[in-house]
């Protein structure tokens, strides 16, 4: 087990020591739950809190958090300092090593120093992966694939043909890379393309429709430093590559249609769905639930909140909320506009007998 002394850990942070006890440091653990061997991470006002009832005898904490008893090592940015600590006292992942047995390996595959691959992954032809990268049991790789160095894929992720993935890219479990796009075309303009335009489809048009599938001809290229939720979907282009920038970092149960370009830096968290052809400006965050529709862009340093609904571009940096979306200031003029309106209905409710009276007069003076 490792242990660290608490001027050790307060120097990885580059925190400020208060030491009241010598402490060899074994773990992190939020207050209530820490022991005296625990160093507790006491990063809210809530678990600041709970450092004065806490069996710790160090905290990491903010700047100007100091606690009567307790070791402290303060730091600017304590999830910063977290971040360090937890790869600190990160178990590693069990990696393969080496080739698995049953791992399936074209002939025309290349494979750098130090690759190693598990059980029951296939690698087809003509796929190339560079040194260091561990491809973990379960996984599928298409032909052509190119794969940069000390990648790490965990178990039963698909990546399809032609694909180009980076340096130093994490898929997690089960991410499907590559898969055809979701594009389709009808003969005659089908029941989408009339609304589009403003018009209700005619009943001949509505009757047997044949729908063709457009054939998917580009691929997917990630670029350096991406990490790519649990069972995330990012589909192949329809021509050209659809593209994932640098350093971007994208949650669990994610979808991205075919043709998108994401920018670098970008956050983009669980469940979004985000259609074909969109492009995403650079450190984009994109809160959970979000919807975009297709052919839409969004300005860099943009923050599209949860649930938003997305359908229109935003070409200039913004906070875009609500369905449809609209920016933050143009959504709380909207908001206050309709509490407004309910007080001038309650209003109107208590002074509508009045209302009515003096109708009536009107329609007695007429006669």
């Amino acid at each position: 087990m490792k242990t660290y002394s608490v001027e050790e850990i307060s120097q990885i942070v580059g925190g400020m020591l208060t030491k009241v006890n010598d402490v060899q440091i074994e773990k992190l653990m939020p207050p209530h739950k820490a022991d005296e061997k625990s160093l507790a991470l006491g990063l809210s006002e809530e678990a600041i809190e709970a450092l004065y009832y806490t069996k710790a005898k160090a905290a990491l904490v903010p700047l100007g958090v100091n606690i009567d008893g307790l070791t402290t090592i303060e730091v600017e940015r304590p999830r910063l300092a977290m971040m360090k600590l937890m790869t600190l006292f990160e178990v590693p992942v069990d990696k393969p090593k080496g080739i698995h047995p049953t791992a399936v390996i074209e002939e025309s595959a290349k494979l750098g120093e130090n690759v190693s691959i598990g059980a029951n992954v296939y690698i087809s032809r003509d796929v190339e992966i560079a040194d260091g990268t561990s491809i973990m049991a379960g996984c599928y790789i298409g032909k052509g694939v190119k794969i940069g160095e000390k990648c790490l894929f965990h178990p039963n992720c698909n990546i399809g043909d032609f694909a180009t993935i980076g340096n130093r890219v994490v898929l997690q479990h089960g991410v499907s890379i590559a898969a055809d796009g979701f594009s389709f075309v009808t003969e005659t303009p089908d029941t989408i393309e009339q609304a589009r335009k403003g018009k209700e489809a005619s009943e001949d048009k509505k009757a047997n429709q044949k729908i063709y599938k457009i054939p998917s001809l580009g691929s997917v290229t990630i670029e350096d430093d991406v990490e790519i939720g649990a069972n995330t979907c990012i589909d192949r282009g329809t021509i050209e590559d659809t593209v994932i920038g640098t350093q971007t970092k994208i949650d669990n149960l994610v979808q991205i249609g075919h043709n998108c370009k994401i920018g670098k830096g970008c956050m983009i968290v669980s469940q979004v769905g985000i259609a074909g052809s969109c492009e995403i400006g650079d450190r984009v965050v994109i809160a959970g639930q979000a919807g975009l529709a297709d052919h839409i862009k969004i300005a860099s340093d943009s923050i599209i909140m949860a649930q938003a609904g997305v359908t229109k571009s935003f070409s200039s940096r913004a906070i875009i909320m609500g369905a449809p979306a609209v920016p933050r200031k143009d959504f709380i003029k909207q908001h206050k506009t309709m509490t407004d309106a309910l007080a001038l209905i309650e209003k109107y409710k208590k002074y509508e007998y009045l209302l009515e009276t003096l109708e009536q007069g009107e329609e007695e003076f007429s006669k």
